[in-house]
């Protein structure tokens, strides 16, 4: 490999892996959703509440209205199973392009897996989250039936989290779902862009990327000595912007020569 052969190692035109944006700001969506690189949505509780969202139906009916044509991921946020089962199926009610999110388990670590083997044989599609473990990704995929689409969201970058590498993990977890082929297997957490790649290596079917990950898409396959370039004028600009100054006896050549 030559020293340039690695600024186009990765290309996004090559890739294969469906890239979701994971976030919860209306109008960020709608801009990615301009993208056609971009091929689902996901979001959660969490980032909502960060969003300042305050009518969860409200947002979700916006957002549905906004990208009718892709994917989006709505979660589930009661703690007790029934109620759980309740809200995924009036979820699921809200659009066709909607994937109902159930955690793989409730806050008190009771398994989620009898009311997605429930929810699945009734037809809705569902994105199962925070699963971390391959025996989970067993269970869930042994619950999910042949005939009905889903995703299992693994949470490799807060398994990465633990200083455990991901890729072995995430390459088992596709094996697992073999046995299922309606069911994707989703890279969930990412770090930054090169995941999209690790993702991609190990055949997931889909990663989910936040916002500000994504605004990292223009420097995929950017020259480094380019780069390398930008980044020193960056400092440069930011220290003279700054006014930073540092008392120095250092005379220039042309200084020390009008000096004498």
């Amino acid at each position: 490999m030559t020293e340039n052969s690695a600024t186009t190692a990765h290309s996004l035109d090559e890739l294969t892996i469906k890239i979701f944006a994971d976030g919860a700001d209306l109008e960020s969506i709608v801009k990615l959703a301009a993208n056609p690189l971009i091929k689902g949505f996901t979001t959660n509780p969490t980032l909502m509440r960060k969003a300042g969202i305050t009518d969860y139906k409200g947002f979700a009916a916006e957002l549905i209205q906004a990208v009718p044509d892709r994917p989006i991921s709505f979660e589930v946020f009661a703690d007790d199973l029934p109620e759980m089962a309740a809200q995924a199926r009036e979820i699921a009610t809200w659009g066709q392009n909607v994937n109902v999110k159930i955690p793989v388990t409730n806050t008190r670590g009771d398994s989620c897996v009898s009311i997605v083997e429930a929810l699945s044989a009734e037809g809705i599609n569902l994105n199962i989250t925070a699963v971390f473990t391959l025996d989970q990704v067993r269970a869930i995929t042994a619950a999910l039936t042949e005939e009905t689409p889903a995703i299992i969201s693994v949470f490799a970058g807060r398994i990465a989290d633990t200083g455990l590498d991901p890729l072995g993990h995430m390459r088992d977890a596709v094996e697992i779902m073999s046995t299922r082929p309606r069911s994707e297997l989703l890279w969930a957490s990412p770090r930054e862009l090169l995941n999209i790649f690790h993702a991609e290596s190990v055949g997931c079917h889909i990663i989910t990327v936040t916002h500000d990950v994504l605004s990292k898409l223009p420097t995929i396959g950017k020259d480094l000595s380019e780069y390398s370039l930008e980044t020193v004028r960056m400092f440069y600009d930011d220290a003279q912007s700054a006014r930073y100054s540092i008392a120095t006896n250092h005379l220039t050549n042309e200084s020390a020569a009008a000096a004498s």
